[in-house]
């Protein structure tokens, strides 16, 4: 559900302070504000991707719905917003270039995720350019299926909440919710539990700055348990460790393979190697011998892939594939591309 609010407006201009910005963005973020409406400013092209490589890194760091315009003047402009973590997309409809880039970017994207200026233009009276200035737009306001009076609790009015990463379904944590937590949880989208050794509510992340964003939550088939699906910032653990459950008790030799899990595990390897170079490692070589050579390996394991289709082997093609993959992420962490941003793109297909 959109509904008109005024949230705070940034303004990023030629050479703006990108560790004043994130601070003001932190302050936000902790009076619980619905997002930020960002004006980008710059007047050259290497302002203006430096702003959207900023754009990113606010929304790693914050997790605020970013919301964007100015200097959208091209399909180009709109996607790399989006891509770097933009809600929505804002282009002027007086420009002939940013209408232009919205009618390509609505059609790529969806009238949600790009929109002209003027759909603000009949809320209060004003003109869309106007409420812009004083961050009125629409906003997306949660609208929770199941009220708390649906949810089944214990004698003390508790219920579980079972907390699993949203992108590799790995559990973080356990704890407890009452009527206020849940209720809270919904109204700020940040994880909020009660103590009960405390016998008090507490904010995930307050003190330690390790938040859990939510993305979704569901009840289970009796209503006594809550699962939630959240972007972990940090560690879940109060050991420091990702996830509370690190204390193996025993392990079948079969495992199940998680894709997402396994490629970011050799992306962050990848990352450590380009990061902490290691003496006779291949991937320092790869990254010693620059981007022509990172292609050019990346073009011979695609070329292997086509020799081994022709192959009635299966085992071979597979090989052929991993390696592949790996060239990749090597050209990937050399772009500066993560999976979650391939990942995106795939869904948005």
């Amino acid at each position: 559900m959109n509904l008109y609010q005024r949230i705070p407006v940034v303004y990023l201009p030629e050479g703006f302070d990108e560790e004043k910005v994130l601070a003001r963005a932190k302050e936000y973020r902790d009076a619980l504000c619905a997002g930020l409406l960002l004006v980008e400013q710059s007047s050259c092209d290497e302002g203006h991707e430096r702003a959207i490589h900023f754009v990113k890194k606010l929304k790693e760091q914050s997790d605020l719905k970013l919301y964007l315009c100015g200097n959208v003047y091209r399909f180009e402009d709109t996607k790399k917003y989006l891509y770097a973590g933009a809600s929505t997309v804002y282009c002027s409809p007086s420009n002939p270039e940013e209408k232009t880039a919205f009618e390509e970017g609505s059609k790529r994207f969806g009238l949600d995720k790009v929109q002209l200026l003027d759909v603000l233009a009949d809320v209060e009276g004003t003109e869309g350019q106007e409420l812009v200035k004083e961050g009125v737009i629409p906003v997306e306001i949660l609208q929770p299926a199941f009220a708390w009076g649906d949810v089944k609790t214990d004698e003390k009015g508790l219920v579980p909440a079972i907390v699993q990463d949203y992108r590799t379904g790995e559990v973080l944590m356990l704890a407890y919710m009452n009527e206020d937590a849940y209720n809270e949880t919904l109204r700020t989208g940040r994880m909020v539990y009660y103590s009960r050794s405390r016998r008090e509510q507490w904010v995930k992340g307050l003190t330690s700055g390790h938040y859990q964003y939510v993305k979704s939550m569901y009840l289970d088939c009796d209503h006594d348990t809550i699962l939630a699906k959240v972007r972990q910032i940090g560690a879940a653990c109060h050991t420091g460790s990702h996830s509370c459950f690190f204390n193996e008790v025993f392990a079948k030799p079969e495992e199940t393979v998680n894709p997402h899990t396994v490629l970011e595990s050799v992306m962050g390897t990848i990352l450590d190697r380009r990061e902490h170079p290691k003496e006779g490692s291949y991937t320092n070589y790869l990254f010693d011998k620059g981007i022509d050579k990172i292609l050019k390996k990346c073009g011979e394991e695609a070329t292997e892939i086509v020799i081994a289709a022709k192959n009635p082997d299966k085992e071979e093609i597979k090989y052929e594939i991993a390696d592949f993959l790996y060239h990749v992420m090597v050209l990937m962490a050399e772009k500066g591309v993560t999976w979650d941003e391939v990942m995106t793109e795939l869904a948005n297909r």
